[in-house]
Parts: C-alpha cells; sequence; structure tokens
C-alpha cells in the first residue's frame, strides 16, 4: 500500500511495517491505554509530526509532557491568570465575536438571545472582556454571575498568549475540571482552523467530561485537510469511542479492550487480541471490513 507523506509507523514487522496514515484512515485518532501509555503515545506522534515540519498543539492533564520545542506554554492554575479571555481575545482578532459570545453562552448557559445580546454589545464597544460582561447591567450578566467564581476572575485576567505555531497547555496544576474544560475549549477555538498541524489531548476523557470541554472535541476533530487529532486517553467513554476515525489500543485491562473492540465492530474470535505492555492494537476500517493489526508499539 502506497501511503501519503504524514502517515507514521506505528509497529516494526517482518514483512510490511503498520502505518497510520490520516488521509486514508481518518484526520482523527483515538489511543487507548493505562498508566503512562497515552502519553508516551502522544509524545510519539509530536515528534513524527515535528520532523515533518508540523506545528504541534498539545493540551496536557497530566502536567508532564516535556516543554522543550514550544513557543507557548499556557499554564492553568487555580487562581492564576491565563489570558483566555474569548471576548478579550476576540477584540484582539484571534477569535471572531460570535464565536466569543458562544463561548460564554457553552460556559455559562446563556440563551440564544441573551447570547446575540452580549455579541451586539461587544460589536458595539460596551463589553471588552469576560469580567466586564459578568459586571455589566446587561441581561446577560445576570446569568453569567450565577455560575461566575473569583476562580473566573483570575483565569480570564492576564496578558493574551501569543499562540505560537507549537502550543502546550499545561492543566497538570489545576484541580478544578471546569477551568480546566474552559481552557480547552479557547485555546480550541483559535486554533480549529490551523492546517499542517498535529493536534494532541491527554486526557480526552477528562477534558469532554465538562459542557466546555465537550464543545471543544468537535472543533478539533473536524476533519481538516493537512491536520491530525490524537486523541489519548485512560478512559473508554462513548463520546471519544464513537467519534469517526481509527482506534489504537495500549495496555489496558481485558475489559476495557473487549469494550473498545464491541465498539469499533470488531467481531469475536482471532480478530480480537489481549494487548500487553509494550504492544498495541490498531484497529480502522475499509469500506468493505475492520482490519486489526497488531505489534510492538515504537515508544
Amino acid at each position: 500500500m502506497k501511503y501519503s507523506r504524514i502517515a507514521v509507523r506505528l509497529f516494526e514487522r517482518e514483512g510490511e511495517d503498520t502505518f497510520y496514515d490520516p488521509v486514508y484512515h481518518g484526520r482523527t485518532l483515538k489511543v487507548f491505554g493505562m498508566d503512562e501509555w497515552p502519553g508516551k503515545a502522544l509524545k510519539y506522534f509530536a515528534d513524527r509530526y515535528r520532523e515533518i515540519d508540523y506545528g504541534v498543539v498539545i493540551f496536557d492533564t497530566e502536567g508532564d509532557f516535556p516543554e522543550e520545542g514550544f513557543e507557548t506554554i499556557i499554564r492553568v492554575k487555580d487562581g492564576g491568570e491565563t489570558g483566555l479571555d474569548p471576548i478579550a481575545l476576540a477584540g484582539k482578532g484571534l477569535l471572531d465575536g460570535y464565536t466569543a459570545a458562544t463561548i460564554v453562552q457553552t460556559v455559562y448557559g446563556l440563551d440564544r438571545t441573551l447570547t446575540d445580546r452580549l455579541y451586539a454589545d461587544f460589536l458595539a464597544g460596551k463589553v471588552k472582556s469576560v469580567p466586564e460582561a459578568a459586571k455589566s447591567d446587561g441581561k446577560y450578566a445576570e446569568v453569567i454571575r450565577e455560575s461566575y467564581t473569583p476562580l473566573d476572575e483570575a483565569f480570564y485576567s492576564g496578558k493574551p498568549p501569543e499562540f505560537g505555531k507549537n502550543i502546550l497547555v499545561e492543566l497538570g496544576e489545576t484541580y478544578s475540571i471546569t477551568l480546566a474544560g474552559i481552557a480547552f475549549l479557547v485555546v480550541s477555538a483559535v486554533v480549529r482552523h490551523r492546517r499542517n498541524t498535529m493536534i494532541g489531548v491527554n486526557d480526552a476523557a477528562v477534558l469532554a467530561y465538562t459542557t466546555a470541554g465537550g464543545a471543544a472535541i468537535p472543533l478539533i476533530t473536524r476533519p481538516i485537510r493537512a491536520r491530525v487529532t490524537v486523541l489519548a486517553t485512560q478512559y473508554a467513554i462513548d463520546s471519544i469511542m464513537n467519534l469517526a476515525g481509527p482506534s489504537l489500543v495500549l495496555y489496558h485491562d481485558p475489559d476495557t479492550q473487549s469494550v473498545i473492540y464491541e465498539t469499533n465492530g470488531v467481531p469475536p474470535g482471532p480478530m480480537r487480541k489481549h494487548v500487553h505492555k509494550g504492544e498495541a492494537a490498531f484497529i480502522y476500517r475499509t469500506p468493505e471490513t475492520i482490519n486489526v493489526e497488531w505489534g510492538e508499539f515504537l515508544p
């Protein structure tokens, strides 16, 4: 089989090696594993795409992804500043105004009418940040204040990031899954149109748990030419497993591996094999069938 230039070799075997090719298999790769294996896989893919001069955007909930090679590092800490204010970013042209308003809508539960009012006030120059929106006399402010906290206030404060070609969003030091989800959504909205970029997430299931995080997943998994998304997770949840695209199964407990095989439509029998440490199973569909290939994973 002929592979594209953005294919990544997964297994070294006698005979024909196994590759993940986003052009052929799908732009979103789901990686399931326990312990340190999802992080290892994510770093492996990031290194391979850097070799072909791709930009790399990583969301890391573990807090141990190497920082070398990133022009922009965004650290999210409870009570710390990030500058990830969607309205302020829209004012600088990093987001469009309506996207910023819909982010506020998602995070704070605005209805469509209040979202349109917030957008109109942004266009009129009446609101230049989320804290201003929360303190304004607009009707949307009442809804925002129902769940707005001092942690939110601190989160939106600070100078906006530069959003370079390579971005690491460090989420390992926040205990607030709400703040992690907001950071995930805002940065995903900023980079959602980027090409020649690999976007990696660890742990995808944790970040998708919140409303904001769940809204970010479609932004970064939408098929775009010359882009690759790798969703790595320890947790086999439906919102990740049911996404279109192939799956890479790393070391995990037998019950979880069985669920992943079943979700992917792999029939019982010889097509299923328990994956041990250092091994992996690559599951992908063709128009005719479901394929499973096994081997020793390169990292």
